[in-house]
C-alpha cells in the first residue's frame, strides 16, 4: 500500500516510539548508524540544494516585466517577513509556558540519552553553507543582468537534478531517518517530552496560519472593497488542492483559475500567480520559525530577536523555488538552521520531523495567500475596479 509523505512520517514516529521502547541496545545502535550516514549525506548535499534553488530562482526573477515584477516580489517578501515576525512573537510569548519542564536532557555525555552509531562515514561538503549562499547570490544576480540564456538554462537543469535527488533519494528515506531518531530518543527516555512539544507547536502553527490568511484577505478585501469571507470562499479550492499535492507549483492551475474569479485581470493573474508560487512562502515561514523556536526551547536556548530576525530575513530569499518540491522549504532552510541558529544533527532531524508533519498545511496557506497578494498586485498596477461578480462567486 502506497502512503503519502505525511502518513509515512506519522507511522515512522509511532513505530519509532513503539520499537524503541522494546528494542535491545544493539538494534537501536543499528538505527543510529543509518541516521549518522544519512545525516552526513544531507549535510553533503545542502550546498547543492542552496545553489540549485537560489541561483536559477533569482535569475528567473530578473527576466520579468519591470514594474509588475517589482510589485509582486515586493509584496511577497513583505508578506513572508511579516509572517515570520508574527510567528516569532507568538512563539516567544506562548511556547515557553508549555515547553518548560519538557527540555531535552542536557549532559556532557550524550551517550546517556542518545546511542552513538557503530561507525561513521565522513562526507564533507564541497563548500561551506555561507559560501554556497554567496555563490548563489552572485550567480543569480549575474544571470538576471545578462541577456544570454545559456548559463541560466544550465542552472535550471542543475535545479532539476537537485529536485530529482530530493524526490527520489532524500524524501523517501526521511521516514526511516525519523523512525531511527525517535527509536533512539525513546530508548534514552526523551520521547515523551518531544511528543508533548510537537502537539503544542502543531496547534500554534495552525492558529497562526488561519490568522495570517485572515490578515491577508482583510487587507486585500479592504483595498479592493470586497468581502474577505467571499474572497476566501472563492480561493478555498486552491487551499484544499494544495493540501493534497503538498506543492505550490503543482497547485498553480487551480490557484490561477480561482484568482481570476475574484476580478483580477487575466494578464496580471497569469504573471503573478506562477511567480508567487515560487517566492511567496508565508505559511512555510510561520512553520519554520515556530518549529525552530520549539526545538531551541527544547534544547534549553531562549531565542532572541537579534538571533531570529536575520534568520527570518534570510528565509525569504533562500526558499526561492523551493515550493516546487514537497518538503523543499525545510531542505533549503537546513543551511540557515546550522549556521545562524547553531542546530546540531539531532536538532535538524527534529526540525525536519516537525516541519514535514504539517507541510501540506503550510503549502495550502502559501497558495491561498497568493490569491490575496495577486489582488493587491492588480490594485496597485492598474486603475481598473476589482469587484466580484455574483456569477463568479456562484461558479
Amino acid at each position: 500500500m502506497k502512503l503519502g509523505l505525511l502518513p509515512q512520517i506519522i507511522l515512522a514516529i509511532i513505530l519509532g516510539v513503539g520499537i524503541g521502547s522494546i528494542s535491545p541496545e544493539w538494534l537501536v545502535k543499528g538505527f543510529a548508524t543509518f541516521n549518522g550516514i544519512f545525516g552526513n549525506f544531507i549535510g553533503f548535499v545542502i550546498p547543492f540544494i542552496i545553489i540549485g534553488f537560489i541561483a536559477p530562482g533569482i535569475g528567473q526573477l530578473g527576466k520579468g516585466a519591470g514594474k509588475l515584477l517589482g510589485i509582486t516580489t515586493g509584496l511577497a517578501y513583505i508578506s513572508t517577513i511579516f509572517a515570520g515576525l508574527l510567528a516569532f512573537a507568538a512563539s516567544l510569548s506562548i511556547l515557553p509556558k508549555f515547553i518548560t519542564g519538557n527540555q531535552l536532557v542536557k549532559t556532557d555525555n550524550p551517550e546517556e540519552f542518545l546511542l552513538k552509531p557503530y561507525f561513521e562515514i565522513g562526507m564533507p561538503p564541497v563548500m561551506e553553507v555561507m559560501s554556497a549562499l554567496l555563490f548563489s547570490f552572485i550567480i543569480g544576480i549575474g544571470l538576471a543582468s545578462i541577456k544570454g540564456n545559456t548559463l541560466q538554462n544550465a542552472f535550471e537543469d542543475f535545479q532539476k537534478i537537485v529536485e530529482k535527488l530530493i524526490k527520489t533519494a532524500i524524501i523517501p528515506l526521511l521516514p526511516f531517518h525519523i523512525f531511527g531518531i525517535f527509536a533512539n530518543m525513546t530508548y534514552g527516555g526523551q520521547v515523551q517530552s518531544i511528543l508533548s512539544v510537537f502537539a503544542k507547536v502543531f496547534v500554534l502553527i495552525i492558529v497562526l496560519h488561519i490568522t495570517m490568511l485572515l490578515i491577508q484577505y482583510c487587507t486585500s478585501g479592504l483595498l479592493t472593497k470586497n468581502n474577505p469571507i467571499k474572497l476566501l470562499k472563492i480561493m478555498s479550492p486552491a487551499y484544499f488542492t494544495a493540501l493534497g499535492t503538498q506543492s505550490s507549483a503543482a497547485t498553480i492551475p487551480v490557484t490561477l483559475g480561482q484568482v481570476k474569479k475574484t476580478g483580477v485581470q487575466s494578464k496580471i493573474a497569469d504573471f503573478s500567480v506562477p511567480l508567487l508560487a515560487t517566492v511567496h512562502l508565508s505559511g512555510s515561514t510561520i512553520t519554520l520559525v515556530c518549529c525552530a523556536m520549539g526545538v531551541l526551547f527544547m534544547n534549553g536556548t531562549t531565542p532572541s530577536f537579534e538571533m531570529m530576525i536575520p534568520f527570518i530575513l534570510m528565509l525569504g530569499v533562500t526558499m526561492v523555488a523551493a515550493p516546487g518540491v514537497p518538503g523543499g522549504a525545510v531542505m533549503a532552510a537546513i543551511g540557515l538552521l546550522k549556521t545562524m541558529l547553531g542546530f546540531d544533527p539531532t536538532m535538524v532531524s527534529l526540525m525536519i520531523a516537525l516541519y514535514l508533519a504539517q507541510d501540506s498545511l503550510g503549502t495550502a496557506t502559501n497558495v491561498t495567500g497568493d490569491g490575496a497578494l495577486t489582488m493587491l498586485v492588480n490594485k496597485f498596477s492598474t486603475k481598473k475596479p476589482q469587484k466580484i461578480k455574483e456569477s463568479q462567486l456562484a461558479g
